[in-house]
């Protein structure tokens, strides 16, 4: 039977409501459930990058949040690298993207190689405690411009804050098998037991292109990715400014003098 051109567009905008308010109550209901699993892959990603957790590893919900019971989160001012107590962000659904494009929360960022347009006012770094309670990692957050996308991980460091733990990226855009390759557990353990910086203080370390020697004898230098040079300055570009004066250097310069005294 034929239906007039009226009863058509009558019957496709009812259809259109319907799953309009299906697919609504749907991301509605499920938005807690969300938040909880983005905070719970942040705090893989975080044990991945302290050495807490493989980087093949499988983890339940609960064995992650057991691990991290040992992590500690601190807020912290980055134009200045104090530590705040009071700070106006919850600290578990904390996203630094969204409080770098708000207003009130973000700012236009220093001129810089890392492709960082603006800023996040508060930063959350987290620190690894020991069983005496006291502080035996340091993890801060990072981001920058790679080939594709903006990269965003978390680089671990030593209380000494040069000696390199780990590092994981957990969100990024970059080619698989060239920049995506920054998932790559292999690359990501040349990095353990390198240097962030050099004697006098001053960011140092980068990814080069060709083999870096070891560790022990080649401390600031990792291997490049292979056919993926841009991606590798990038992360090059990145280590500065974070490890430098406008990212987490204050911060990590009053901690170690903290330690120190």
């Amino acid at each position: 039977m034929q239906r007039s051109v009226g009863y058509i567009i009558m019957f496709a905008t009812l259809i259109c409501v319907v799953c309009a308010v299906l697919v609504s109550s749907a991301a509605v209901g499920l938005k807690d459930r969300q938040v909880e699993n983005q905070a719970l892959d942040k705090q893989l990603n975080i044990l991945r990058a302290s050495g807490l957790a493989l980087p093949t590893e499988q983890l339940s919900r609960e064995e992650i949040q057991s691990r991290f019971a040992t992590v500690k989160a601190v807020v912290v001012e980055l134009q200045t690298g104090n530590v705040v107590e009071d700070a106006p962000i919850d600290v578990a659904t904390f996203s630094v993207q969204k409080a770098a494009g708000s207003p009130d929360l973000g700012y236009v960022a220093p001129d810089n190689n890392a492709g960082i347009s603006r800023l996040s006012k508060y930063q959350v770094v987290y620190q690894v405690l020991g069983e005496d309670g006291g502080v035996q990692m340091v993890v801060i957050p990072i981001k920058g411009y790679g080939l594709w996308s903006t990269l965003y991980g978390f680089l671990a460091l030593d209380r000494d804050t040069t000696t390199i733990r780990g590092i994981t990226y957990y969100q990024h855009g970059e080619t698989p098998g060239l920049g995506g390759e920054v998932d790559n557990p292999l690359w990501k353990s040349m990095w353990t037991g390198r240097k962030a910086y050099d004697e006098n203080w001053a960011p140092a370390i980068t990814v080069i292109k060709g083999q870096a020697g070891p560790a022990s004898s080649d401390p600031y230098r990792v291997d490049g990715l292979s056919g993926a040079t841009i991606t590798s300055r990038g992360v090059s570009n990145m280590m500065e400014f974070w490890l430098g004066e406008n990212g987490l250097g204050p911060y990590l310069k009053a901690f170690r003098e903290g330690q120190k005294g």
